[in-house]
């Protein structure tokens, strides 16, 4: 694992105004939810520019402010909004750049939610498909006259499987399409989409940003222009903001992001390389162990904690057998905070839409945590024994 110098001073840098002899150590929480003016004159000049001015939190607020500097300078982007949740961030892309005729490309598995969203956008007129090829010419084939947005996740939901980032990014804008990708799973410390010719990043800041499974956020980041864009069309007039309270949960996150991320790396790939070695593991599905290291190793600069395997005996009951035998691991939704967990997309019947998914039917998705590669190791051991 790689962590730049300059991310670290991001993530722990006091952004907080000094008195006389003090400073606090810790950014004040602005809770409030409006900013007065001296003046009428003065109040209507702030409004000629609501994305930079104070004058109701569900446009600017201090405490905020901090957090998406932050989160902008660590992915290189010009600037950033905040989002009450992941989808929210994702809904304010989709429905702030996008019209009736536009189609979407999902390239990769993709978030279920997404997916979900882009259903419901066909009764706007926005098409999309979902390509589960991963190669560039597969990409190529797929786009259509009238695709505006290509989205990417890489590595992907469930399988974490890589994509040519780069390469894929230069094909969408020779074909006039603007790039998003989720870098939930890598976070802004092991993954620089923008970098690599990506116009748009966002992140279920619930996730490692956030890290104590105790506030849940989103992020958009992208140019200056486009987020002024995004401000006025999707951001203000939909109201998913984040509070500032919520902001200083993810302010409180970030200063502990570059230890975390590097004893997530460390304890997951001993986890997986574990598992790999077990006889009723078929697969394991870590960028890190599978073909796609080479890729994974062009452009990470490190592995979080999130990946998933999958049982020689894949029937239902075998994988909830493993998941109810385990104790280390808390069985839910999410990841990315200090406690491991444990799920599964496997259904007592919907083998179907698994093969149509390329999700394996005996796959279980695992959330290393902070207890310790060997506690869960054990705990790993002692669940197998239910499949043996």
């Amino acid at each position: 694992m790689t962590i730049d110098p300059y991310d670290i001073a991001v993530c722990t840098e006091i952004e907080a105004d000094a008195g006389a002899g003090w400073s606090p150590a810790a950014p004040p929480i602005v809770q409030t939810s409006l900013f007065t003016y001296p003046t009428f004159e003065a109040l209507l000049d702030a409004f000629a520019a609501e994305h930079k001015n104070r004058l109701y939190t569900r446009g600017q607020n201090p405490t905020v402010e901090i957090l998406e500097r932050k989160l902008a300078a660590l992915e290189r982007g010009e600037a950033c909004k905040v989002f009450a949740s992941g989808m929210a961030a994702v809904s304010a892309v989709i429905l702030g750049l996008l019209r009736a005729g536009d189609h979407i490309l999902f390239v990769n598995q993709t978030y279920g939610p997404t997916l979900q969203l882009a259903e419901r956008m066909r009764r706007f007129g926005i098409e999309h498909d979902l390509l589960l090829d991963t190669d560039v010419d597969s990409v190529a084939r797929a786009l259509r006259p009238n695709t505006k947005l290509v989205w990417l996740e890489s590595p992907g939901t469930m399988t974490f499987r890589m994509l040519d980032v780069p390469a894929i990014a230069a094909l969408a804008r020779d074909h006039g399409a603007l790039t998003c990708i989720d870098n939930s799973w890598a976070t802004p410390l092991f993954q620089k989409p923008i970098t690599m010719g990506v116009d748009i990043v966002v992140h279920s800041a619930t996730k490692y940003i956030g890290g104590h499974s105790d506030v849940v956020a989103g992020a958009v980041i992208t140019t200056a222009e486009r987020m002024e864009e995004l401000f006025y069309g999707a951001f203000l007039l939909n109201g998913g903001i984040l509070g500032p309270f919520d902001a200083w949960l993810l302010l409180r996150g970030l200063r502990t992001l570059p230890v975390r991320m590097k004893q997530h790396e460390a304890d997951a790939l001993r986890v997986a390389e574990f598992l790999a070695g077990h006889p009723a593991v078929r697969r394991v599905h870590h960028p890190a162990l599978t073909e796609d290291r080479e890729l994974a190793e062009r452009q990470l600069a490190g592995y979080s904690g999130l990946f998933s395997f999958d049982l020689v005996r894949d029937d239902f009951d075998s994988v909830a057998r493993v998941i109810n035998a385990l104790r280390r691991f808390h069985i839910g939704v999410s990841w990315g905070g200090f406690e491991s967990l444990v799920i599964s997309p496997r259904r007592p019947n919907n083998e179907a839409y698994l093969d149509k998914r390329r999700i394996p039917r005996g796959l279980i998705r695992i959330s290393v945590g902070l207890e310790g590669a060997d506690a869960l190791i054990e705990d790993l051991a002692q669940a197998l024994e239910e499949v043996a």
